[in-house]
C-alpha cells in the first residue's frame, strides 16, 4: 500500500478524518501544515507573513517530493492542489480522496479560526469564490470524491477505510 492523501478546502475535515483513519487502520498520520511548521519552526501564519504564499506553496511541493514515510495518511493543506506538480505527485504516489463539503459547512467551521491567514484577510464572499475556484483542482487530484454533507466523521472515516481495504494491493 502507498500513501493516502486527503484533499479539500480548509475546514473540510482533512485533519480530523486523517487522525481517525490512522487510528482505525493503524497507519501513521501526518498533517502537512503541522509537518511544515515543525520543519521551519514557524506557524503557518508566520510563514505567510515572513516568506509569502508563493514560498509556502513551494514548501508544500518540497514536502510531497521529499517526505520519507511511504505508508501513511497525509492531510494536505487546502491549497496544495493549486499546483499541477502537486496533483501529479499525489496521484502517482498514493490514493487521493477529495473531501467534498458544502461552503456553508466549511464557513461554519472556519469563520472564527485565528490560525488561517486567508480567513483573517478575506471576506466570506471572497472565500466562497476561492472555494469554487479550487474545487475543479481537487477533482483533478482525486481518485475518490467523498461526500461529507450529512455524514458524521465516523461515517466518512469508515467509507474511506472500506475503499482503502478494497484496494489494499493497488
Amino acid at each position: 500500500m502507498k500513501r493516502v492523501y486527503l484533499v479539500g478546502f480548509m475546514g473540510s475535515g482533512k485533519s480530523a478524518i486523517g487522525k481517525r483513519l490512522g487510528a482505525l487502520l493503524h497507519i501513521p498520520f501526518y498533517d502537512m501544515d503541522t509537518e511544515i511548521s515543525k520543519r521551519t519552526g514557524m506557524t503557518i501564519p508566520q510563514i505567510f507573513e515572513t516568506y509569502g504564499e508563493e514560498r509556502f506553496r513551494e514548501m508544500e511541493t518540497e514536502f510531497l517530493r521529499n517526505f520519507e514515510d511511504e505508508f501513511c495518511i497525509i492531510a494536505t493543506g487546502g491549497g496544495v492542489a493549486m499546483r499541477k506538480v502537486n496533483r501529479e505527485i499525489m496521484r502517482r504516489t498514493g490514493l487521493v480522496f477529495f473531501l467534498n463539503s458544502t461552503f456553508r459547512d466549511i464557513w461554519r467551521r472556519i469563520s472564527t479560526d485565528q490560525n488561517r491567514p486567508i480567513v483573517q484577510r478575506s471576506s466570506k464572499s471572497e472565500l466562497e469564490m476561492l472555494f469554487h475556484s479550487r474545487r475543479p483542482l481537487y477533482l483533478q487530484s482525486a481518485h475518490f470524491k467523498v461526500e461529507t454533507a450529512n455524514r458524521t466523521l465516523n461515517e466518512i472515516t469508515q467509507y474511506i477505510a472500506s475503499q482503502i481495504n478494497r484496494l489494499k494491493n493497488w
